[in-house]
């Protein structure tokens, strides 16, 4: 399962602060339907994420029935991104 989307970059101020792009609604309702199959812990869902030309693997984390994706120092540094930017996201699913 792959899916494409934009969203704002925003940043969590807590005890470890981190850069993160939400996932929209629709895109979350199908992320769900596979969590059961992927998910390793937490409701964690493991991806391949791409921006322009960065790709890294992470995980999707549950917040506020959505799923955010964190987005690495070094993807922002390369693709010049800063806090309230709406960049492409591609994120495929890793089994």
């Amino acid at each position: 399962m792959e899916f494409e989307f934009g969203g704002e970059l925003w940043f969590w101020r807590g005890p470890a602060p981190w850069y993160f792009i939400t996932v929209p609604e629709e895109e979350c309702r199908l992320l769900r339907e596979e969590a059961a199959s992927v998910s390793y812990g937490w409701g964690m869902i493991p991806v391949h994420a791409r921006i322009g030309d960065s790709a890294w693997s992470t995980s999707l984390f549950p917040k506020d029935g959505r799923y955010v994706v964190p987005v690495k120092a070094a993807v922002r540094r390369a693709e010049k991104l800063e806090e309230g930017d709406v960049p492409t996201v591609r994120l495929g699913i890793r089994a």
